[in-house]
This record gives structure tokens, sequence and C-alpha cells, in this order.
């Protein structure tokens, strides 16, 4: 007579003994929500499903189905296709599709307008592209924190918002900063989060924002993201819930905060920042002489003169010099001038102290009268530079980072053969689970002459591990003036946070802790 299988009684149901391996082989093949489902039938099935998702991991797809509705589907059905309990959700959306719509369709964390994908760089699929990635990161929460403005406000005015305010009480952006290091507190035990990833709307200046940010933080904070690409945006913050109708999101931040409670046997995630930048410096350095801010338009007028000089030179002598320096070298540069400024700054109410940055504003033009340049924030004595988008550094740049993401391989390698050397487990191994890149939508095929120069570094080094991402208006990463090839000492010390035709690759990496013998 055949034996009868061995069965275990559970809230009245009948369960057979598989075996734990034969049972966690099977859950890690159902797809997300049929994991989640499995994880509540019993006590075991719980401990087992949390074996298998005892690391963090990043799912990402990405769909050109000219119907909405359809992109969406396929994108959801593909990342939710394994175990995973998705902590956060970002979208890109291009610009064919209705940002709306996609939003309400799923009810994503963030979803970004990839407004600059019908550029000539791009794909013309990428107008009618959907791109979805999750994340699942234990050991750390995420939290959208909202900066919010009134929606009576005029393009720009968000910092001049700030300078009313500020004799009166905290700043909106003080308050986002403040908002920031209060919610990492709450969770941790710093101020300061692992993580940030920043989307903000292009009617805003995120400029003063990030250099606040940067300020406040710690500087093992990792800060990147899009600063100017438009975005719709669903959290639980306490901010999400008060706002009145009045107000809008002039950016997020998803923050990634390590939790103090974390449960035991989670290892620790570790964010690396490397920046390609593509702009080279040229001409000498100017001194402004004369500034004129048009806040309504959100651009300033200005005269300037050179270094050692007291001559004060009008917009088309200063343009017809560095066209001069140029000459046929490249074609249809872009041109930017690093002003930079020395400013005091401070949090709340806190003493102020001063701080030294670059920010860079667009050479708009300029005539016998004036040089124009895009934004607000230059003050007569500022000095600045001019830069033009150059291919040949961007190339030089993504070789560099080719070698820091190379060395960050051989990093993990190192810790795993010492691991092992420890007696721990195979599995137990310190990797790269994931990563984001936000490049400029002036980098591409036609600025490099060849495709997919900005991810090569990436995929080369870490082949099969998933890359999301995004094309952007101006690119946040935090670094210094170093980047862009100063030999000075004193570069090192000039915080540059919001960047222009450059790519950040931001890479996560997992080190589990140390199997007790």
């Amino acid at each position: 007579m055949a034996s009868q299988p061995q069965r275990l009684i559970v809230g009245g149901e009948v369960i057979d003994l598989i075996g734990e391996d034969l049972l966690q082989n099977i859950l890690a093949r159902l797809p997300a929500a049929s994991f989640a489902s499995a994880a509540s039938v019993s006590g075991s099935w719980s401990l087992v499903c949390g074996r298998i998702l005892s690391r963090p991991k990043l799912s990402s797809a990405i769909s050109f189905n000219p119907s909405l509705q359809v992109a969406v589907e396929e994108v959801f059905n593909k990342v939710l296709s394994e175990p995973i309990r998705p902590h956060f959700a970002i979208a890109s959306v291009g610009p064919s599709f209705s940002l709306q719509q996609a939003h309400k369709l799923v009810q994503w964390e963030i979803t970004e307008d990839d407004n600059q994908g019908n550029n000539g760089n791009s794909s013309p699929y990428a107008n009618r592209a959907i791109a979805l990635t999750i994340g699942y990161m234990p050991g750390l929460k995420v939290i959208g924190v909202p900066l919010l403005q009134s929606n009576e406000l005029h393009e720009g005015n968000l910092l001049e918002v700030c300078h009313k305010q500020q004799e009166s009480r905290v700043s909106v952006i003080d308050e986002f900063v403040m908002d920031i290091m209060e919610c990492s507190a709450s969770i941790s035990d710093s101020t300061s989060p692992t993580g940030i990833v920043m989307f903000a709307d292009p009617e805003s200046d995120m400029k003063p924002v990030l250099e606040k940010m940067d300020y406040a933080m710690s500087q093992e904070t990792v800060i990147v993201g899009d600063g100017n690409g438009k975005f719709l945006y669903r959290g639980v913050y306490k901010k999400d819930i008060t706002r009145s109708p009045c107000e809008s999101f002039a950016a997020v931040a998803l923050l990634f905060i390590k939790n103090r409670e974390k449960i035991h046997g989670i290892g620790e995630t570790q964010f690396h920042v490397t920046l390609s930048t593509g702009l080279s410096p040229i001409g000498p350095t100017y001194k402004a002489a004369s500034v004129r801010e048009i806040r309504d338009e959100c651009y300033t007028w200005l005269t300037a003169r050179r270094e050692g000089s007291r001559e004060n030179l009008d917009g088309q002598t200063i343009l017809d010099h560095i066209y001069g320096e140029i000459g046929e070298r490249i074609q249809y540069p872009a041109f930017y001038i690093g002003v930079i400024k020395r400013r005091k700054c401070s949090i709340g109410l806190d003493k102020a102290r001063w701080i030294t940055s670059c920010a860079f504003h667009e050479v708009l033009g300029g005539d016998e009268e004036y040089l124009y340049a895009g934004d607000s924030g230059i003050k007569t004595g500022d000095s600045f530079r001019f830069y033009h988008s150059d291919s040949n550094t961007a190339l030089s740049s993504c070789s560099n980072i080719s070698a820091n993401l190379r060395c960050l391989k051989q990093d993990c390698n190192h810790a795993n053969t010492h691991n092992l050397g420890l007696g721990a487990a195979n599995c137990n191994k310190k990797e790269v689970f994931g990563g984001f890149i936000f490049s400029c939508c002036g980098r591409g095929e036609s600025f490099f002459g060849q495709p997919n120069i900005d991810s090569s570094p990436f995929l080369e080094n870490f082949p099969g591990v998933t890359l999301a991402g995004s094309f952007c208006g101006g690119e946040i990463g935090r670094g210094d003036l170093s980047l862009y090839g100063h030999e000075s000492q004193d570069q090192g010390s000039i915080r540059c946070c919001l960047h222009v035709f450059s790519s950040v690759c931001l890479v996560m990496s997992y080190t589990p802790p140390l199997l007790e013998h």
C-alpha cells in the first residue's frame, strides 16, 4: 500500500509538506502578485519568501507600443513578472503620450514626462515610449518629499518668493530642506538620507534649491536626478495631504533613508555616483560689471570686463572673442557661462556661512549693449568663464567613468574573495544590483557619432544588471568644479550640483552581513 504524503494543518487548511528547498524553488518563479499571496499563506511560507527577497532588487521595462493602454500593461506585467515588493515606482513617459492619463492608469509614485525625447539625439520611437522602474530596498525606507509652490506664481519666481519670505519667516526652500532632514531623522540616526533622487519642474529654478541641499546634507549623501522635466507625483507625505488647491509641486525628492529598525540579517545598500561632463572651458575669466535681471522673462542682461582689465565689454565684443578662439573646431556648439557665486547660506534660523558654488547659465546671445544669459541669480562682481559643448571632452570623461566602475567591480570581487576566505557562503556576495542614468538630451548618437556611449560603461562592467534612466534638460549630481578640467586646487572647494551636457550615473550595490559560524 502506497504511503500517504505528510500534511500540515494551517488555519484549518491542509498543505502538503513538499520540502523547503523545493518550495523556495517554486515560490521564486512566481510573479509578484502571486508571490505576495503566497507569503501570507503561513509563517513558514513567509520566512521562505523573506529569504527569496533578502537582497535589494531593481526591475525596469520599456514599451514602444503606440497604444498607451497596451504600453502601460506591457511594462507593468514585465516588471512584476518576478518576485518583488515595490518600495517605489518611477515612470518616464514619451511626449506623444498624455502624462496625466499614464499617471491615472497605474498608481505610479512618480511619473516623468521625457519631453526631451523629440530632439535629434534620441530615437523617434522615444516619443511614444513608456519606461517603468520599480525597486525593492530592504533596510531602507523610501519616501517622497515635495517642494510646494503657489500656482499663482509666474515662471522663475520661486527664488523671488524666498527673498520676500526671508525677513518674516523661513523660506519655502528652507522648509523643503528641513522637511527632508526631519523625515530622515525620524527614521534613521542621521538628518541626512543615504541618497536622494530629485525631479524638478522646468518652471522652477533648481540652482538655489540644490545649493541649500548641498550645504545642509552630509557629504556622504548622494543627490542625483532630473532638474528640468515635467512630472506628476503621488505620495503619502504630510504635505501631500495638507496642501491647498492653489499649490503645486515645484519638485519632489525621493529619499532613501537607512532604517534604524531594519530586521536582523539585512546588509548595507550603498550608492555610488559618477559624472561625465560634456562641457569644455574656453577663453579668459570675466567679471560681471553691470547686471540687470529680467525676472518675468527669467533671464539676465550683463556687461563684463576681462580679469585684470578695467574696460567694460558689451555682449557682441565678448562673443566675437569667444567665437574667434573656437574657430571652426566645433560646428554648432552650445554656449554657457559658468558663474562663480560666493554667497551666505543658512537653513532656517541658523547662523549663515559663506559658500562658493558654480552655476551654469545658457548664453542666449549678445549685442552692442549686453550679453544675455538664461536664469537669474548673477550679481555684479561675480566671475565667470565660457564653456562650450564638446564631444571629445564627453568621450574622455566617459572613459574615466568606465575606469571608476571597473574599480567598483574589482572592489566587489575583492570583498567576495575575502568573505569566501572566511568561510562565507557563495550566496553571501557583495554585488551591484542596479543603476540609474540621467543623461542630457543633447547627448546621443548625433553628438558622439556613435550610439550608447553614456550607457556602455555601466553595461560593460555589469552585464545583465538592470539599468534605468531618462533624458534630462539639467542633470543633478553633487560635485565640484574640478570635474570640468580646472587645474587650480581652489576649484575642488567650488561646489556644482546642476550640470548641462552631462551624464550622471547612480550605481547601487549591496553588501550582505557576514554569516556567523
